[in-house]
């Protein structure tokens, strides 16, 4: 059978692109070496519960377009993202804003707030941020930078700060309110059945192969383009050189009682506590399930035959993506997309946006 289109990745890119070529009349077949579809945001039912199998993901967008579209394929929750912060035996709201600096410091308004850290940041006497560190200390002062961002950026990239450049934090929003919602965007909330549910539902009619790597079956599928969400370095064999990502580990476990940590994601900032956060799948959801489901992050270095999750943008990599992309762009019928044929970390609402462009640009 010819297609149309092959989909190589049924996660969010692949599955609207494949939504909108069939609604355009296009034959489509979507494969994915994975046993599932859903990609990252893939959601596992576990007692009721929908476990986010590949780390949290909490839908936002300011894009109305891209809520309506969202909202045909689901019904969203009105789930609010408020984590907060372990340091030692201390316990901080984020985003950081009033709640975090009364409870450091035990002052109670926003002038006294941004005294002490400006303060704390004129006495530090940092001109050009040499490396993250500073950077980060001449943002947010001593206080905030020890206790929240330090240890946690360290796990997180698995080297010092100062050894990391300044540009990864360009700003760090210091809100001086009283508000624990971590994003700023007008719409927020998780798919009530899951994301999977979701996926399932962009992807009604049709045909998916899974556990199908499609460097097994290219040269057995006919199709006149092919849709790449898969690594773009990979794809080439690595042959101009291996684009850097970072990787992460899920230790995940059910527990016999009804609510472990009280919030969806608890963060451990501090650098002697191995993983870097925590989180309790059914707050995504309100459950009241009688049992649990946890799971502990641990950030690690990508290497050959790991999951990629996001990726390095330093120069070096910057610079790598770039020549593959001018290979990318020689190549008659197969088109990359997404986070990592793209080499960009993306949101989800940008992932779908940008699938809906490539939407445009294909299907006319």
């Amino acid at each position: 059978m010819k297609y149309d289109y092959l989909v190589v990745g049924a996660g969010l890119f692949g599955a609207v692109f494949a939504h909108e070529a069939k609604k355009a009349g296009k034959n489509c077949l979507v494969i994915d070496k994975r046993e599932h579809i859903g990609g990252n945001v893939y959601t596992e039912d576990v007692e009721g519960i929908q476990v986010h199998k590949y780390g949290a993901h909490i839908f936002h967008t300011s894009d109305k377009k891209i809520w309506d579209y969202v909202n045909q394929f689901a019904e969203f929750n009105n789930y609010i993202n408020s984590p907060v912060a372990v340091y030692g035996d201390e316990l901080y709201n984020l985003p950081f804003n009033m709640n975090t600096f009364s409870k450091m410091w035990g002052i109670k308004t926003p002038d006294e707030a941004k005294e002490i850290i400006a303060k704390q940041i004129a006495e530090l006497n940092i001109d050009e941020p040499a490396n993250l560190e500073e950077q980060a200390l001449k943002l947010v002062g001593r206080d905030v930078y020890e206790k929240l961002i330090k240890g946690y950026t360290q796990k997180q990239w698995g080297r010092e700060c100062t050894e990391l450049p300044a540009f990864i934090i360009k700003r760090l929003p210091l809100r001086f309110t009283y508000d624990n919602n971590y994003f700023n965007d007008r719409y927020q909330g998780i798919p009530v059945d899951g994301y999977t549910a979701m996926v399932e539902k962009m992807l009604e009619g049709t045909e998916v192969r899974l556990s199908t790597d499609y460097f097994d079956v290219k040269d057995e599928i006919e199709a006149d383009k092919v849709i790449y969400t898969g690594m773009i370095d990979s794809y080439y064999d690595y042959k101009l050189g291996v684009l850097e990502y970072r990787s992460v580990r899920f230790e995940t476990e059910k527990l016999d009682c009804e609510n472990y940590q009280g919030n969806a994601v608890v963060n451990y900032t501090a650098a002697d506590v191995p993983y870097t956060r925590i989180i309790e799948h059914k707050h995504f959801n309100f459950g009241k399930q009688p049992v649990t489901v946890i799971s502990r992050e641990y950030s690690s270095e990508w290497k050959k035959g790991d999951e990629p999750y996001y990726p390095v943008n330093n120069d070096r990599n910057n610079d790598l993506y770039e020549q593959y992309k001018k290979l990318a762009e020689s190549e008659g019928k197969v088109i990359f997309g997404g986070r990592l044929g793209q080499y960009k970390y993306y949101d989800m609402d940008k992932v779908i946006a940008a699938a809906l462009d490539m939407c445009k640009e294909q299907l006319g």
